[in-house]
């Protein structure tokens, strides 16, 4: 199965932190609570712009400990958008905005 789930920060280049996530469920739109609407989502990488390979940048959660940590809003979430309860659905959702997830130091655009 293909992941069901699209997620895209709406800033690119400078000043992420100005952005929001757009995120799609078999194309349609997924509600995230407020909290999480305008913030990073804690997940593994490395952030840095000046060395995306250092990894002395690398900061957040693997993806068990991940989903572990955030499993109350996620299944709430889950549920609001009508969408099965399953581990492999939060894998999928993980995979999905960790692969779009951000930091400050992502883009310099406040040095």
């Amino acid at each position: 199965m293909n992941n069901p789930f699209i997620a895209r920060w709406s800033r690119n280049g400078n000043l992420l932190c100005h952005g929001h996530w757009l995120i799609s469920y078999k194309e349609k739109d997924f509600t995230l609570p407020e909290k999480y609407k305008e913030n990073h989502m804690g997940t593994m990488g490395i952030y840095s712009v000046i060395d995306p390979d250092d990894e002395t940048y690398r900061d957040g959660l693997d993806e068990d400990d991940w989903i572990l940590g955030n499993i109350d809003w996620l299944a709430d979430s889950f549920e609001e958008n009508n969408i099965p309860i399953e581990e492999c659905y939060f894998r999928y959702f993980f995979q999905a905005i960790n692969k779009q997830d951000w930091r400050c130091t992502s883009c310099a655009g406040c040095m």
